[in-house]
């Protein structure tokens, strides 16, 4: 078992967006951590022609789902790939391959090198991102976006609810997770199993595993809490993007605070595996939409 790798659950339209991350891991891990990626075992073949085979370890998201005992089979695979895939990264440390693994999404992507230092202590603790978003909830009420502050609060109070904490509310996102695998092994043990249930009937649209796993640090205390701020710079909405850059923005000065960067996948389609399906009108909307908040950064 390692005590720390790097894990990214994929699938084939993110291809393209893993192959980056790829190769950011290639030219920046100065510890040569390993570097493991899973994807659905139908989608393997098309991995390794578009992105190769060497600098990771290839796994089945079907092994992952197995590898519970309680979990439904047919349910993951009529499950929603944006909801199963909350799941399955949550369940990697089931496979017993590490102690602790950072949790990439395949649209991210390291600007500046990085060491195992980095994300654990000299004791293997790893540090947790936890923190109240102020700084997104300042910039979006400053720019007119107060849905933005209701709606991250509203998902964290339902999370907090669920554990019958009290106090102020707590964010481990965004991405990477920096995870321990006593974290979820403990709630497993602790809430799980308690109501005979799996992490399968636990995670939902609303009840996310970033906030999951906070919460079932601070409510079990599996490791002890070592905060950090995010590791990755992460553009949230096109808004957002727009007005950092306008502000001079650029990864050379991020790199000065960050490991790394996201741009949210929704907006960035020309890294796209697949050829969108909507139609050409829905597109040329949503250009316009955000040629719109292009504009309005500079005012």
């Amino acid at each position: 078992m390692q005590d720390f790798v790097l894990y990214c659950k994929s699938y084939s339209q993110d291809f393209l967006r893993l192959k980056r991350l790829l190769d950011s891991v290639k030219k920046f891990n100065v510890d040569q951590i390993p570097f493991f990626i899973s994807t659905p075992q139908t989608e393997k073949d098309l991995l390794i022609s578009l992105i190769g085979v060497d600098g990771y370890s290839w796994v089945a998201d079907e092994e992952i789902v197995r590898a519970n005992p309680l979990a439904d089979f047919s349910k993951y695979q009529s499950m929603a790939g944006g909801l199963s895939q909350q799941i399955i990264k949550s369940e990697f440390w089931r496979l017993g391959l590490t102690e602790n693994y950072l949790c990439l999404d395949s649209d991210s992507f390291f600007i500046r090198e990085f060491r195992k230092s980095d994300f654990v202590s000299d004791q293997n603790i790893p540090y947790t991102v936890l923190h109240q978003n102020k700084e997104l909830f300042q910039l979006a009420a400053d720019r007119g976006y107060s849905k933005v502050k209701h709606n991250l609060r509203l998902e964290a109070e339902r999370v907090q609810n669920l554990f019958e904490r009290q106090g102020p509310l707590f964010y481990c996102a965004p991405s990477p997770f920096n995870w321990s695998a006593k974290v979820w092994k403990t709630l497993d043990a602790e809430y799980l199993q308690a109501r005979k249930i799996s992490i399968w009937d636990l995670i939902t649209p609303d009840l996310p595993e970033s906030l999951i796993y906070g919460e079932a640090l601070l409510k079990y205390q599996a490791i002890p809490l070592i905060a950090i701020e995010p590791l990755f710079r992460v553009y949230h909405y096109d808004w957002q993007y727009y007005l950092m850059k306008r502000l001079g923005e650029t990864p050379e000065k991020i790199a000065q605070n960050y490991l790394g960067l996201i741009c949210q996948s929704a907006w960035e389609a020309e890294l796209d595996f697949k050829q969108s399906s909507k139609s050409l009108p829905s597109r040329l909307l949503k250009r316009a939409k955000r040629l719109a908040k292009h504009i309005h950064a500079y005012f």
